[in-house]
């Protein structure tokens, strides 16, 4: 099935797309908003600046896609594999990750406020703001999630659950590049997180929760830990 037919299903009121093989189809500013791409095969599909809001990719295969720009809002992505997605600038507020593949996935800029990523992997994951967009996982759940090797320098995780995550060797410190702004995880819950080797240099941690976290090697070079949780249990003044 191509592109054009899937659009004309579509507009003729059809939402089911579940188990298709859909590989390197184009969609490119469309709306596919409830539809439901199931257990369906998305390898190296384009599907840039395409409404998907409230759409269902559980357990669909989007390995290479390009969908930057596209509006996943509260979108079912539920062990759905992402590996090297192109999700630059796209909006995934609210929308339901948890157990998704995203290893060495491009999230330059998107927005994953309150979405849930807990058991996620995100191995070398890029999480870099954009030259005009910072990435946002302000309230996110990332718990259990694997964001080792990552980049997150400049990221906004404020508040975001990050509990026994692991966030081996990532680069986290603050984004030094001309209007860079330091990495955001202020009130943060980091509890038995794995940040050791990572680099936290700059990093707001005001009133986050370190306690129990592996701070191995970590480096916390001008970091703000004003009110927060230490591994020692007591308040860092």
């Amino acid at each position: 099935m191509d592109g054009k037919e899937l659009q004309h299903q579509y507009e003729a009121g059809e939402r089911n797309f579940s188990g298709l093989k859909l590989l390197e189809i184009e969609l490119l500013q469309l709306d596919f908003s409830d539809a439901d791409f199931s257990h369906a095969d998305l390898r190296q599909a384009r599907l840039g600046r395409t409404h998907f809001c409230r759409a269902n990719f559980a357990n669909s295969d989007l390995s290479e896609s390009i969908l930057w720009g596209s509006d996943l809002r509260e979108a079912n992505l539920t062990r759905a594999q992402l590996r090297e997605v192109d999700l630059s600038g796209a909006i995934l507020a609210n929308a339901t990750l948890a157990n998704a593949n995203l290893v060495k996935a491009s999230l330059c800029g998107v927005n994953l406020s309150h979405a849930n990523l807990s058991a996620a992997c995100l191995l070398e994951v890029d999480l870099r703001p954009t030259a005009d967009q910072r990435t946002d996982l302000g309230q996110a759940n990332l718990s259990q999630a694997d964001l080792s090797y990552g980049l997150l320098s400049g990221t906004i995780l404020r508040g975001a659950n990050l509990s026994g995550a692991k966030l081996c060797r990532a680069k986290l410190g603050r984004d030094y590049r001309p209007g860079g702004f330091p990495t955001d995880l202020a009130e943060a819950n980091l509890q038995g997180a794995d940040l050791s080797y990572a680099d936290l240099s700059g990093v707001n941690l005001k009133a986050a929760d370190l306690r129990g976290a592996d701070l191995t090697g970590t480096l916390l070079h001008q970091a703000n830990l004003h009110q927060a949780l230490m591994p020692d249990g007591l308040p860092h003044e």
